[in-house]
């Protein structure tokens, strides 16, 4: 899992409630058995004119060109404004991994569904939960200049960039520990590898016949 320290990034602002993970990413597109691609089909139904399937080149669709990430000024952005009960719906992984394969590492709102903002930890993503009214200040700021850019340090959890000044932030320490250090479940469990290793050899020693393996079986 990649790394989350400090992150400076162009801010996209979605400008919506209660957007759930089947607008995040389309139930057709969970279909795949990989982890990787979701990124060209982030929004999908928003933010192109035809329907969409998996499998599709991204360059032959036709962009929304009313739609906010289709725009030029938020070409690049890394940093996605959200509104209240941002990710509610379904509990689908995917929504977090389409988020950040498109290129986010943060997510800022007034609150999260329960399920998303704990698939965001789970896979490398910053959710940051705002007061409502910092939320609305950051959406102004946001429209307001074109390539605005927010610093995230996760480390400090300050936010830094908006006239406001710096923007403090909470978050539970075992997980700002994991996203600091890039580690996920796998990640986690492979820290007591050696552990893990000895612990194996000690029960082989007590129960040989657990190394017993089964002849092949013409049933």
């Amino acid at each position: 899992m990649q790394k989350f320290n400090v992150h400076t990034g162009v801010v996209a602002p979605m400008d919506r409630e209660n957007v759930d993970t089947d607008a995040i990413i389309p139930k057709q597109f969970l279909k795949s058995i990989r982890k990787t691609g979701f990124g060209p089909n982030l929004f999908d139904e928003w933010r192109y004119l035809d329907a969409g399937f998996p499998g599709q080149d991204p360059e032959s669709r036709q962009p929304n060109p009313d739609f906010v990430l289709n725009q030029p000024r938020y070409q690049g952005a890394s940093v996605l404004l959200a509104r209240k009960n941002f990710g509610c719906g379904s509990s689908r992984e995917h929504a977090p991994w389409a988020i950040d394969q498109y290129g986010f590492r943060a997510v800022l709102a007034p609150s999260f569904a329960d399920i998303f903002f704990n698939n965001c930890f789970k896979n490398g993503l910053l959710p940051i939960v705002l007061p409502e009214a910092i939320i609305a200040k950051l959406f102004d700021e946001t429209h307001a200049f074109p390539g605005f850019e927010l610093t995230i340090d996760l480390p400090e959890q300050v936010i830094r960039g908006s006239q406001m000044g710096d923007i403090p932030f909470d978050v539970q320490a075992f997980r700002k520990h994991c996203l600091v250090n890039g580690l996920d479940d796998i990640g986690l469990t492979l820290l007591h590898k050696d552990k893990i290793k000895a612990f194996e050899a000690q029960r082989l020693a007590r129960m040989p016949w657990l190394d017993h393996k089964m002849p092949n079986s013409s049933i």
